[in-house]
């Protein structure tokens, strides 16, 4: 994981070098170029992967799938939090939740902590001592239902980031 994740900076770093330093004259500085010339590079990184382990070009569909669930999840949160502002009735029902954890490093911790917070909603709190429990205050708990918050985070982000670190 961490080969892939420093691959992946140095490909973007190198994309943003050759577009931004003109050495790629003859196409014009857009998002379209940065994509076709990131794809290039990194296909290049990938041809020159017999050097080292080719296990992390296998993570990049779940790398993706993590991306667009996080991107899906953050476009609901944000229709619910501006749905709520918006109407003049109060549909919050907060709560704060024990939510044990599967994931065991202190980077996947920080990784699913994180993500939990910028999602409009959801607050990561703490952890506990062990690294076993985090604490999460959420706006939005329908009926009571902890367990159900409990479970869309532990099949959402924490699955997902699971199948991304392993």
């Amino acid at each position: 994981m961490k080969l892939f994740f420093y691959h992946f900076i140095f490909t973007l770093v190198a994309v943003f070098i050759l577009l931004r330093q003109g050495l790629l004259r003859l196409l014009p500085y857009s998002a379209a170029t940065a994509f076709l010339a990131f794809v290039v590079v990194f296909i290049l990184l990938w041809l020159s992967s017999w050097f080292y382990n080719r296990d992390y070009f296998r993570k990049l569909p779940k790398g993706i799938n993590f991306g667009l669930f996080f991107m899906k999840e953050l476009l609901i949160a944000n229709v619910k939090i501006a749905f709520d502002i918006l109407t003049p009735h109060y549909y919050m029902n907060p709560a704060v939740i024990a939510i044990p954890l599967r994931v065991r490093t202190n980077f996947e911790i920080m990784l699913l902590a994180n993500m939990i917070t910028l999602t409009p909603g959801t607050l990561s709190i703490d952890v506990s001592k062990n690294r076993k429990i985090l604490y999460v205050h959420a706006l939005y708990i329908k009926n009571n239902d902890t367990e159900k918050l409990k479970q869309q985070i532990k099949d959402g982000f924490e699955r997902r980031l699971i199948e991304l670190t392993t």
